[in-house]
């Protein structure tokens, strides 16, 4: 299908399978701001370069002074970018360990700064200057041999380009679009996370025109899989795969206020920022449980988690991130019938309760988020006596009866010791042949 460069015809684009299928991706935001690797409690570590200079928060700019002086530029932090210990082949281990499917790392944040050798950020990236490292080419690579797809995060604004501040869209057409085009053609990534559109309408991105290239001409045309972020007035309502970030999809509006009618993505750091920083503690952290509750719960929804992590300037992902995404994929080894390639079962909620169904609807999953003892009612799902249930964390029998009209099960004792997995519960529920 050729495509027109309007939004109704591009939107009328489904996106690909393999996104609605993957269900768990991994952000990675990383780049100058990695070295200081601060902010105020709360707020975005890679805005460090904003903040500095508009000095807010001031927490910023005080550690800033007190630390690395008045003289100390944003760009003088290449020279501590040094990356000695990165190892794409290790970051692709623990990727495909944690059970994601896809990642997006920053190619470019709105510092301008990319991590890619490319004509249009001459001695402003990560090649020229600082480690002397490609790391889109080192991560594509390492991944190439995984059932993890790489794919990429690009701003389309620079806060400080001159050509930028002169005119938004000169700059779209004169450097954001040879720039995305070039970053396509030669990485060819599965996704494409823009953000930093907010400011202007997408007539001033000129976003039509890319996304007609993209998915007419380019050599990702048939899998590629882009957002909703192309201007101001675009989020949750135009582009390819809607997102939120930390619950939010645009204007305040939750995603638990909000069922969206096609695959959507929840973007959110770990802790409370996605660039590393080194004033969270373990408090500021969601555990392994509220990380694999928060990603069944999506799921439930139609819905995929892209969850951050934020490397450290000498290239090593912290132990702590390290431990939350192998603690999910631990349990993704256990459970990942339930989450894998599955799509909604119903558009109601229930307390503790997270509902998945196979694409054919031959299965029906519940995953609960109390230990399995007891009885269990699960409202929503009819009772039938043909039904068998299996927990996949255990071979315990499963008693299933009706109540109200709705399916009862009944565990027996279950040793925790024995079991597969902690903190959530998968049960199958299929007909008997």
């Amino acid at each position: 299908m050729i495509y027109e460069n309007n939004w109704q015809s591009l939107n009328s684009r489904p996106v690909p399978e393999w996104f609605a299928d993957a269900k768990f991706g991994i952000f990675i935001h990383f780049g100058l701001y990695s070295v200081p690797a601060f902010t105020e409690n709360g707020q975005y570590a890679e805005w460090y370069m904003y903040q500095l200079k508009n000095g807010d928060p001031a927490a910023v700019r005080d550690f800033h002074k007190r630390v690395y002086g008045e003289n100390f530029k944003y760009e003088d932090f290449v020279s501590g970018f040094k990356c000695e210990l990165f190892d794409a082949d290790r970051w692709a281990r623990i990727f495909e360990n944690a059970g994601a499917r896809y990642i997006n790392i920053t190619s470019k944040h709105h510092d301008g700064f990319c991590l890619w050798k490319s004509d249009y950020a001459w001695c402003w990236n990560s090649v020229d200057v600082g480690p002397h490292i490609d790391f889109l080419a080192e991560l594509k690579r390492a991944l190439a041999g995984t059932n993890v797809k790489f794919g990429v995060y690009h701003s389309v604004y620079e806060w400080y380009n001159p050509l930028y501040l002169k005119s938004p869209e000169e700059y779209a057409v004169k450097h954001l679009h040879p720039m995305l085009k070039e970053l396509v053609t030669k990485y060819e990534p599965a996704t494409l996370f823009t953000d930093g559109e907010w400011d202007h309408e997408s007539s001033v991105w000129h976003s039509t025109e890319f996304l007609t290239w993209l998915y007419n001409e380019s050599p990702v045309k048939d899998y590629i899989v882009p957002n909703d972020r192309w201007g101001k007035e675009t989020r949750g309502r135009l582009g390819g795969n809607f997102t939120t970030e930390y619950g939010i999809i645009d204007n305040g509006r939750k995603i638990e206020e909000v069922v969206l009618d096609r695959p959507f993505e929840e973007c959110r750091g770990i802790g409370k920022s996605f660039g590393l920083n080194r004033i969270e503690g373990v408090n500021d952290y969601l555990s392994a449980k509220e990380l694999i509750e928060t990603l069944c719960s999506l799921v439930s929804k139609g819905g995929n988690f892209l969850l951050n992590v934020g490397p450290a300037p000498d290239g090593t992902i912290p132990v702590i991130m390290e431990e939350r995404l192998l603690q999910i994929g631990d349990w993704l080894k256990v459970n990942g019938d339930a989450i894998y390639a599955t799509r909604i079962y119903s558009k109601k909620t229930y307390d503790g309760i997270y509902y998945t169904q196979s694409k054919d609807g031959s299965r029906i999953y519940a995953i609960i988020n109390r230990f399995p003892f007891g009885d269990i009612t699960l409202p929503g799902v009819p009772y039938d006596p043909s039904v068998n249930a299996r927990l996949l964390a255990h071979d315990a029998p499963i008693t299933v009866s009706d109540d109200s009209g709705c399916v009862r099960l009944s565990f027996p004792s279950i040793n925790p010791d024995e079991m597969k997995c902690k903190y959530l519960y998968a049960i199958e529920l299929t007909k008997k042949n």
